[in-house]
């Protein structure tokens, strides 16, 4: 009995070692998630209170954040969508956040200590103007206080504890373009100041808490102005002339209002060039910065202007800070090569500095684009500083005491493209398994193991497990494996830099800011455009290294002048660089590579103009080989225009160019812009791997699946509906679909949906493509699918046409050659909004697909493509069962358990990448917005293989105790079988 008892257990034990769920001792082994806020553009400290030590700060990513001052964590977040810019930051009554956004139309408080919402204004106003800010220091708590903002063309006043609007006064009637409001501190009475026009400067005074007018006085400026107006104190106000050689000073006080004009060159006898002031609030003094120094001027009492210094390396000037009684300090960075100098002066007396620290930082974060400090009580009473610093790649780091206590990488918040590199190939003697420590740590960790799968495990035993899994899944080693997990994702970011993450935990490999999508003077605004896949070594893969090419230009506009850059994904290294003369508006990959395994790759600029890199004569070759056989397509959409192209010759000019080429248009599509007007495009991967052109259906019949790379999903919408929903009515908007062959032009398929609007969303995978929008008449959204078979394959069907040879299927196809298709399509009901779209891929495009679907709650669903699968009906027959056909419903279904992301959210999502591993059953996911994630897929579970976690030493246990009772019992049944026969 014990025997059996025995036998029973390890059986249960053996049954338990895999499983298809996920347990939350298994978070984290297969996925993982990172939390950033953006590049920091105002920053408030809160630290005057005993507890925690935070900086409230906004972000370009529109992301209101609260973070410890001890390690940089977020406390809370909250990211208010992409069409809610924060204008301003501040903190009322020591307990609320206050900010103003969507160009000073809404005003919130957040609680500090956990950001909640407290609540919420909305200011109306007829125009569009600048937004400002001005919250009272003075604001006592629990006392109903007045917040003053001024946006849209009015001026508004708030109350402090309740948002509730208490009085406005428009001033765009008046046609007043307001530069400050000032408040006096521990007063009533505001003093709104700007310009009517270009020489007019007004001042109203204002009392704070009714709204009354009680002076208005306005002085004409001969000249005008120009550029940021500095305030200096609560009556005078700097700025430039309308020629920019001029300063002007303006003093308001008692009434009246004086100008002082004082000439740059009698300041500074040399030539400044291009001069602007900046828009720091310094005590009694501005800054005037030039291309090679900044100079810093004191404003005297009676608006004399003095220069106080001269400084060539400054590149950040902070917000003056009052620290004590009476005393307002502030801070410049200088930057001399990797190092930078911190320096906190006393703004009343500029030779004394209160602090100087100089700090050795990363070359590879650029120069520092913006300060701000802070000061905290030593041990000895005295005052010390911390410095908020925001660099030229993005990232944010705090100095204290001459050192970076925390640095965070936030410029991964702005990822704009993202591909793939293979990890070197494990040389010839490193171990991949590594040794258990001993025997009682090895068989701690499977009871811990054994717990946690059976949901008894405590919560520090569950983190022991993550523990042990991480460090043993081997997942974070820095070669490649043989499934294709680890991988190398290069991120391009919207500050011009280059990240490595590991796939196995998401850490930083290596970065790089690419100089040549820094600003300089040739290029004055550089952006990054998209990331390629450069050289990807498969004969040269122990001794070369893969790269990557990014491609971006020095203006945001499309004729702007390209430039190139190529990196290798092993090193982090630039490998070289190049400034074009010619725009990049496409870039074309092509199927070829040279002998040095360098994808060859189609530059397309403004002039239509096709330029070939690499560029050199082997790629000239192939390429003059393949050279009638390259098409392709532009879409200008403002136009309603897309038209199909080819090469025609090398171009003419000045001076021959083999590496250019002319092209021609050989067929244009023109849709009626009064009825039609293009919103989304979208083409399959050209690496896309389809498994089989047959897809077997019903009663064992087959169709053909149309695969080509030349097919183009168009959506075009009516005029009135291209805005948000309920811009147009029912009658007045409609959507239409089609399928185009980019070769030849030919439309395939044309499908209309009336009352639908956009915007629209889709993906294009094998020969079918889905697409999301929005249907008026039903209000709901919708999802529709389209199939495209192949027609003139049909007659395969016959078994002995196959085995005689006589099918026609590895016959050519010919975009030319008439073509015999037929189309199936359905429209399913769909409950969330979408913002990105894609859909798995594998090795060998064997395992079933999921769409991957990132709704507007910022997660990603994976869906199965057979809930749309176009043949659904209501009844399926016996053999639609058997083939696995659901049965049709209005709606798709939304799981729980299929949210890939789980209960995590990846905010500000905006794309999606999916990359197949090696192992057919897995595809690896990757998606990017405010936060990253990163997870691995197995649409049809992992059929071809054993879970990463599974315990071979364990079924080993099992096996030798299984053979060791098996000779027990053997043994103690011979010796029963020789009592029972001496009986």
């Amino acid at each position: 009995m014990a025997i059996r008892v025995f036998l029973i257990s390890l059986l249960f034990l053996s049954t338990t070692i895999t499983t298809f769920s996920l347990y939350e001792d298994q978070v984290g082994l297969m996925d993982w998630h990172q939390q950033y806020i953006g590049k920091v553009k105002d920053a408030v400290f809160h630290t005057q209170k005993t507890g925690r030590k935070r900086v409230v700060v906004s972000t370009e990513e529109n992301v209101i954040a609260s973070l410890d001052l001890r390690h940089g964590e977020i406390f809370w977040r909250h990211v208010l969508g992409s069409n809610d810019a924060i204008d301003r930051i501040d903190i009322a009554l020591g307990k609320y956040v206050i900010t103003l956004s969507s160009e000073g139309s809404i005003l919130r408080a957040w609680n500090l200590p956990d950001g909640q919402m407290v609540w919420e204004s909305f200011l109306k106003g007829p125009n569009h103007s600048k937004s400002l800010l001005l919250v009272p220091t003075s604001l006592k708590v629990d006392k109903d206080n007045v917040i003053i903002v001024f946006g849209k063309g009015g001026l508004h006043a708030v109350s402090s504890i309740h948002g509730e609007i208490l009085w406005q006064k428009d001033f765009a009637a008046e046609s007043f373009e307001v530069q400050h409001v000032i408040q006096p501190l521990g007063s009533d009475i505001i003093y709104v100041v700007g310009f009517v026009g270009s020489s007019q400067f007004n001042v109203y005074q204002m009392n704070a808490k009714n709204g009354e007018l009680l002076k208005h006085e306005s002085a004409a400026l001969s000249g005008g102005f120009s550029g940021e107006v500095s305030l200096v104190s609560s009556n005078t106000l700097v700025m430039l002339d309308s020629t920019g050689s001029t300063l002007i000073t303006v003093n308001f006080h008692n009434g009246e209002i004086n100008f002082q004009k004082t000439d740059i060159s009698d300041l500074i006898k040399e030539s400044l060039g291009m001069a602007t002031i900046l828009p720091s609030k310094l005590a009694g003094m501005f800054a005037l910065k030039t291309t090679t120094f900044m100079i810093f001027i004191r404003v005297t009492d009676e608006g004399k202007l003095e220069v106080v210094d001269k400084i060539n390396h400054v590149t950040a000037v902070s917000d003056a800070l009052s620290f004590s009684e009476g005393q307002q300090a502030f801070a410049l960075v200088e930057h001399y090569n990797n190092d930078i100098y911190l320096t906190v002066k006393l703004g009343q007396e500029w030779n004394s500095d209160l602090l100087k620290e100089s700090i050795k930082l990363d070359d590879q974060r650029g120069l520092v684009h913006k300060v701000f400090i802070n000061n905290y009580i030593r041990t000895d009473r005295s005052h010390g500083f911390r410095a908020l610093i925001v660099m030229e790649d993005h990232s944010l780091l705090l100095l204290q005491q001459g050192e970076i206590v925390w640095c965070r990488e936030d410029g991964l918040a702005s990822v704009i493209d993202a591909t793939t590199s293979e990890l070197p190939v494990e040389k010839e003697g490193v171990s991949v398994a590594k040794v258990e420590e001993n025997l009682f740590e090895w068989l701690k960790g499977h009871i811990l193991k054994i717990k946690g799968t059976l949901m008894l495990a405590s919560p520090e035993e569950v983190v022991n497990i993550q523990a042990m899994r991480l460090k043993s899944s081997e997942k974070s080693k820095m070669t490649r494996d043989h499934n294709g997990f680890r991988k190398l994702l290069i991120v391009l970011t919207k500050s011009g830099k280059v990240f490595a993450l590991h796939t196995g935990d998401g850490r930083i490999v290596w970065s790089l800011l690419l100089n040549s999508l820094r600003k300089s003077e040739t290029c004055e605004n550089p952006t990054g455009l998209n990331l390629y896949q450069w050289r990807v070594p498969h004969h040269h893969a122990m001794d070369e290294n893969p790269s990557v090419l990014v491609v971006g230009r020095c203006r945001s506009n499309s004729d702007a002048p390209g430039v190139l850059s190529f990196v290798d994904t092993y090193t982090g290294k630039e490998l070289g660089s190049s400034s074009l003369v010619h725009s990049v508006v496409q870039v074309i990959l092509l199927p070829f590579t040279d002998s040095n395994e360098q994808r060859l790759h189609l530059l397309i600029d403004a002039k239509q103009r096709a330029h070939l890199y690499p560029k050199n004569p082997e790629a000239v070759g192939i390429f003059q080989r393949e050279f009638s056989n390259i098409y392709w397509y532009s879409v200008e959409a403002d136009d309603g225009i897309i038209k199909g192209h080819v090469l025609k010759d090398n171009c003419i000019g000045e001076v021959s160019d083999e590496y250019c080429f002319e092209t021609k248009e050989i067929w244009s599509i023109v849709f009626p812009l009064e009825s039609e007007k293009i919103i989304t495009t979208v083409t399959r991967k050209l690496n896309e791997v389809v498994h089989t052109q047959a897809k077997v259906i019903a009663d064992q019949d087959v169709m053909y699946k149309y695969i080509s790379k030349n097919l183009l999903f168009v959506v075009t919408v009516a005029p009135k509906a291209t805005g948000g929903i309920g811009s147009a009515t029912p009658e007045e908007s409609w959507l239409v679909a089609y399928l185009i062959d980019s070769v030849t032009g030919r439309i395939l398929h044309r499908m209309t949906h009336h009352g639908s609007h956009g915007p629209v969303h889709a993906v294009f995978s094998e020969n079918w493509v889905v697409y999301h929008y929005f249907n008026l008449r039903a209000h709901r959204y919708e999802m529709s699918v389209i199939e495209i078979f192949d027609q003139s394959r049909a007659d395969n069907k016959d078994v002995w046409k196959l085995v005689l040879g006589k099918h026609n299927l590895t016959s050519p196809i010919s975009s030319y050659s008439r073509l015999e298709v037929i189309t199936k399509s359905q429209s399913y009901f769909f409950t969330h909004s979408v913002k990105a779209i894609a859909v798995t891929s594998t090795a060998k495009g064997i395992t079933s697909k999921q769409l991957l679907i990132g709704t507007v709650g910022d997660q990603v669903l994976a869906l199965d493509k057979r809930f749309l699968d176009p043949r659904r009906s209501i009844n399926p027959t016996q053999a639609e069962k058997e083939e696995g056909m659901i049965p049709l419903t209005d709606s798709l279904p939304i799981i729980p358990q299929s949210y890939v992301t789980h209960s995590l959210k990846v905010e500000g999502l905006r794309g999606i990448v999916t990359v197949p591993a090696k192992l057919e059953s897995t595809a690896l996911v990757f998606v990017y917005g405010v936060d990253l994630f990163f997870t691995r897929l197995a649409p049809s579970r992992t059929y071809d293989s054993l879970t990463e976690d599974f315990s071979y030493a364990l079924l080993l246990m099992t096996i030798v105790a299984l053979v060791v009772a098996i000779f027990v019992t053997w043994i103690l049944s011979e010796k029963k079988e020789l009592r029972d026969k001496w009986r």
